[in-house]
């Protein structure tokens, strides 16, 4: 390792130091509004469609797409 790398190395972190800004303020309190279960539902149905949907399709059709060459 030569000489120069350490100052390198300070030189490439530093910028990385001052561009943190102020720190946020986290609060542990209650929301403000509660969740209504319609919200909820809409929420899990739309990570469903999103994640497994897709994923499902591809193994239903894992054969077809061995057989291709």
């Amino acid at each position: 390792m030569s000489a120069l790398t350490p100052l390198l190395l300070r030189g490439l972190t530093g910028s990385a130091r001052r561009l943190a800004g102020p720190r946020a303020q986290v609060h542990s309190r209650p929301p403000r509004e509660q969740l209504r279960p319609l919200d909820v539902a809409v929420g899990l149905t739309s990570c469903f469609l999103c994640c497994f949907l897709p994923a499902g399709w591809v193994l239903s059709h894992l054969e077809d797409y061995k057989k291709r060459e």
